[in-house]
């Protein structure tokens, strides 16, 4: 993984190279970004970066008794990019197997009894690596057929990290643990308090997390955070556009509509085919005409999506409330700039919906949309679920309040 192959983040990957030219660079870094900004894929191409460099104990070629030279590090991320390529053990790191970088992650036990650590799923995570980057935890555990397992960081993986990182480097100057995930480690986390507050000479904490608050206060404490943004809208279509094959007028609307996050663009360009509009056209004059029958087959043909093309449906209709919402309060150049984003099929929807809300219940709508989100998540019953949030954007609409059900 280089620096190029992470989408936009250049102030970050600038701040890491520097951190590095400077002789800043500390122990235990925690590279927090929120689903789909690339946190994993950073880590990891700075993971690989570290490791190239050369040992501090070796001697100089040019120097016929090892007296020190200064080294010349690279001062930018393409710099970094092309320095590494030169490096005899690239290739390794590149794939993944250099015998100095560490990965841990949350894995399952493969039969009852099992005590699992990461190197059991060490050629699964290399693959899932290579195919999905910006992947997230549920996505790494249907890839392992998890099923409904809960994915842990174990207490025997952090003895196996302790084993492992009090062992001499083999070829690399560092030794480098990537941890994906650390909200997984439940009280064994603190197994690893002593090593990461008192490390061996020469090794690096990579930890990569999304959410900061799940994570052991104790560890937390002891890392250097790394702030990971969200993406760029524009990041997000030129990635579309050049790694999955989309066409102009689809890239600018799946990156709208993904709000910083690629995984959640690739995700609805999976799901493109997938007619939302019609559908979602045909509930809302169901609910709002008060056809009861109608509104029962538009819930019959919701609930038959599933649970994955549901949570899309109802990020699609966010999606479309919030480009509402913004065409609503911007005015002149700035309304002219983000309907230009806009696809003809969005510019049709802000203007409907804002015929039919107003601001105050574009936003109810919205809240109650990302709670019944919530639901689906956690395996709600997907018809008496659309049911509800049939009668509450109903009285939300005609009514303009919001009530319980």
């Amino acid at each position: 993984m280089r620096f190029q192959d992470v989408i936009g983040q250049e102030h970050v990957k600038q701040h890491l190279v520097e951190m590095v030219a400077h002789n800043r660079l500390s122990h235990a870094l925690l590279f927090l970004g929120k689903e789909g900004a690339g946190a994993l894929p950073l880590a990891m191409a700075f993971a690989q970066y570290v490791a190239l460099l050369p040992r501090r104990d070796a001697a100089p070629a040019d120097s016929l008794f090892g007296e020190p030279v200064e080294l010349k590090l690279p001062g930018t991320p393409a710099a970094a990019d092309a320095w590494m390529e030169q490096q005899p053990s690239f290739a390794k790191a590149d794939g993944l197997v250099h015998p100095d970088i560490h990965y841990s992650y949350p894995v399952i036990p493969r039969k009852s009894g099992d005590k699992p650590v990461s190197t059991d799923y060490i050629s699964e995570w290399r693959e899932f690596v290579r195919q999905y980057p910006y992947g997230n935890a549920y996505d790494w555990l249907q890839f392992i057929e998890a099923e409904n397992k809960q994915g842990n960081i174990t207490a025997y993986e952090c003895n196996d990290i302790i084993r492992k990182l009090n062992l001499k480097s083999f070829e690399s100057g560092y030794k480098i643990l990537v941890m994906w995930m650390p909200e997984y480690l439940g009280k064994e986390g603190n197994k690893l308090l002593k090593l990461i507050e008192e490390p061996p000479p020469d090794t690096l904490f990579l930890l990569v997390a999304e959410n900061e608050g799940a994570i052991l206060n104790t560890i937390l404490s002891r890392c250097q955070l790394v702030k990971v943004p969200a993406l760029d809208r524009a990041d997000i279509e030129s990635a579309l556009l050049a790694r999955a094959g989309a066409a102009p007028e689809a890239a600018r609307s799946l990156a709208n509509a993904a709000h910083g996050n690629y995984r959640e663009a690739l995700h609805l360009q999976q799901h493109a085919d997938e007619d939302f509009g019609a559908l979602l056209k045909e509930w809302l004059n169901a609910t709002v005409g008060r056809k009861p029958a109608a509104q029962l087959k538009a819930i019959e043909d919701i609930a038959r999506l599933g649970r994955e093309k549901q949570k899309q449906f109802l990020r699609y209709f966010t999606h479309l409330i919030e480009g509402a919402v913004r065409a609503e309060v911007l005015e002149g150049p700035a309304l002219d700039a983000l309907l230009a984003t806009f696809s003809a099929g969005e510019q049709d929807w802000a203007q409907r919906l804002n015929k039919v809300m107003n601001l105050a219940q574009k936003e109810a709508v919205a809240l109650e949309l990302d709670t019944a989100a919530y639901h689906v998540e956690r395996n709600a019953n997907a018809k008496i679920l659309f049911h509800a949030l049939t009668i509450k954007i109903y009285h939300i609409i005609r009514n303009g309040v919001v009530v319980s059900v």
